[in-house]
């Protein structure tokens, strides 16, 4: 009986023995194994032996992976050479460090467990154990908030945002805040529900739903979440962009708001509008109070409850209230009334109305108007917008007839900036007509057809008659004013008398008289202008009635041949030269240069002041008929028998 028990002790031990022996990983308990951290995507190395020794751990080395407890082996290290076992490390392995250090290329996920080295020699086997782990940092986290709102009369925790971590190992935390102040669970007040998804990348995507009871406070909250991860480096987070709420809530009060604010005048645009302290706002409507009357009427407002007035005027004036209906409670709250005061001037009159004064007389305008506020006045001369004077009256002095026309009065008020109304009158001057020019000389071509024009104004309207026959045409400038165009024929007649423009009215008569005097003559080669049909006809000048204002008759003459004009240039010069050329051969004469075979003529003795002059005798061979051309100052003619000498004093 002893015999077997000490052959079973030593089988037992010689068993151990064997087990240890064959070196059977994980049969043994180990000690903890080694960590290697390191990020997705990166390389992890993982060195066999301690991780201060130096050179090879063993000449043959195993390497394994221990999935759910079972290894699995994936490389072999002989003599400092490594072969991959088929499988899933197939590529990914190499050897580094003479062999000493196994690395694991594009880390994923999956590659987070055990890794086991175990290395052979004579009567020894030695492992040393690695725990992989992996991590990956998160993408920034999004939110979405309830867009449908929360009631604060809820009775459970109402979904208030979803936020979402994606790609991230190992599953990150999720914190949510309110107002950068950390929520944590609350019984009936703050739930939080979290859950989290395996991506085929071997990565997590979380998502956290927030729950919470809101309260009207929390109307303008800002809530937001926060990823918490580690990464080799150490701890990290990210944090999602803010987000609030909208949160409803029955209304408290109700009141009016009135845009814009200070002084209103006639003529501004102003919003009238209601406002609530709930959310929604309740329904809204607006009732304005007649001052005077006291009578109320319901205005119409928008849909949003504003009153829109895009042109004020005093009858807006009043007191207004609105009320505020909640739809989901069907409670009514009532605002304070608000006085709406439109500042305003009308009713501007001027008295006379229609002010008529006689020539050289006076004339007193006064001015009134209607306002709430205190007015005051200034006068202003229409054409000119030159102020005359300050106050309701405006006194005209010795009138002519330059003052008659428009004057504005201004009814302002100075305690509201561009509240003011004006008011404009005619002021007549009565009186005979009046013409701007009493004659006038024009220069005109015979045979001519010409308009003549004749302006007069006054009061009553005066009527334009002309001396001479022709085709008339008058029109009114204004209701004081009137334009008279007369077409006649340049005959001889007319040249002689000329043309009359008379204009009268019941109080009298003024007139201009137009002269007309023959230009010169035309060039006979140009006089007749043939016309497109090989005939020939009169050349017309006409005068537009707008050329010049207020004047008696104008002319304008069609264009001449230029040959005319340098014909005349030609014969000028000519003239010029014969002139001169006479003068020196006289003086030469004179002289007693040029023999002439004439005798008795006498030489010309000048006065001791007039030595140094010349004196010039001309000579001409004209008939006695045409001496004509050469008067003296006097206009006598020269008697036949003189030899038709002329002396120029060539001083002049």
């Amino acid at each position: 009986m002893r015999l077997s028990r000490l052959l079973c002790a030593f089988l037992l031990a010689a068993c151990c023995c064997c087990r240890h022996a064959a070196g059977v990983p994980g049969e043994a308990e180990q000690p903890e194994p080694e960590l290697v951290e390191v990020e997705v995507g990166s390389t992890a190395l993982l060195k066999c032996g301690p991780p201060h020794s130096q050179g090879n751990f063993s000449h043959v080395v195993d390497w394994f992976s221990v999935h759910k407890e079972k290894p699995t082996l994936i490389f072999r290290v002989h003599q400092g050479q490594g072969q991959s076992e088929p499988g899933e490390y197939q590529h990914r392995l190499s050897l580094q460090d003479k062999g000493t250090t196994l690395a694991l290329t594009h880390v994923t996920p999956h590659d987070e467990r055990i890794f086991l080295c175990q290395g052979k020699r004579p009567r020894l086997s030695q492992e040393h154990r690695f725990q992989l782990r992996v991590y990956k940092a998160p993408e920034e986290p999004s939110i979405q908030a309830n867009a449908l709102g929360i009631s604060v009369n809820s009775q459970e925790p109402e979904e208030v945002a979803t936020c979402v971590g994606r790609n991230g190992y190992p599953i990150p935390q999720v914190i949510w805040y309110k107002n950068r102040r950390p929520l944590k669970e609350e019984k009936n007040r703050v739930h939080i529900q979290s859950s989290q998804t395996v991506e085929s990348s071997g990565l997590y995507t979380v998502r956290s739903v927030l729950k919470a009871q809101l309260l009207k406070e929390d109307k303008d909250a800002r809530f937001y979440c926060e990823l918490n991860y580690r990464l080799p480096s150490g701890n990290h987070m990210k944090e999602s962009g803010e987000v609030s709420v909208p949160v409803f809530y029955p209304a408290e009060k109700v009141w009016l708001e009135v845009e814009p604010m200070g002084m209103l005048k006639e003529g501004d645009r102003v919003e009238i509008r209601c406002l609530a302290d709930g959310n929604p706002q309740p329904h809204f409507s607006i009732s304005k109070q007649n001052l005077s009357t006291r009578e109320v009427v319901e205005e119409t407002t928008n849909d949003n409850g504003v009153l829109v007035l895009e042109s004020a005027h005093k009858e807006h004036s009043g007191l207004y209230e609105c009320q505020g209906l909640d739809l989901e409670t069907m409670a009514s709250l009532l605002s304070g009334q608000q006085e709406l005061l439109v500042n305003y001037v009308s009713d501007v009159r001027v008295n006379p109305a229609a002010p008529e004064s006689q020539e050289g007389s006076n004339l007193t305008l006064t001015c009134e108007a209607e306002s709430n506020q205190a007015l005051e006045f200034q006068w202003l001369r229409e054409k000119t917008g030159k102020v005359l004077e300050k106050g309701s009256v405006l006194q005209l002095h010795n009138l002519n007839r330059e003052a008659g026309g428009g004057y504005r009065c201004m009814a302002f008020v100075p305690t509201v900036p561009g509240l003011n109304s004006t008011q404009l009158v005619n002021v007549t001057i009565l009186g005979p007509p009046w013409v701007a020019l009493k004659e006038r000389k024009l220069q005109v071509q015979e045979n001519t057809m010409l308009n003549l024009s004749c302006e007069a104004s006054g009061h009553p309207r005066p009527t334009i008659s002309w001396s001479v026959g022709g085709m008339t045409n008058e029109q009114d400038q204004d209701p004081q004013r009137v334009l008279s165009i007369l077409s006649v024929l340049v005959t001889p007649e007319l040249l002689e008398t000329g043309a009359e423009c008379v204009a009268s009215n019941s109080l009298g008569k003024n007139s201009t008289i137009i002269f007309l005097e023959l230009d010169l003559p035309p060039n006979p080669l140009t006089a007749l202008t043939p016309d497109s049909n090989g005939t020939t006809g009169l050349i017309t000048s006409t005068v537009s009635p707008y050329a010049k204002a207020n004047i008696t008759s104008t002319e304008k003459k069609l264009p001449e041949p230029k040959s005319k004009g340098v014909v005349i240039v030609a014969v000028t010069v000519c003239l010029l030269v014969l002139a001169v050329l006479g003068a020196v051969l006289y003086f030469f004469y004179k002289k007693g240069k040029l023999p002439c075979g004439r005798s008795g003529k006498q030489e010309i003795t000048l006065p001791p002041s007039r030595k140094n002059e010349f004196v010039v005798e001309v000579k001409s061979d004209k008939r006695p008929e045409e001496m004509g051309l050469l008067q003296g100052s006097n206009g006598d003619k020269r008697a036949p028998g003189d030899q038709g000498e002329k002396y120029i004093d060539l001083r002049h």
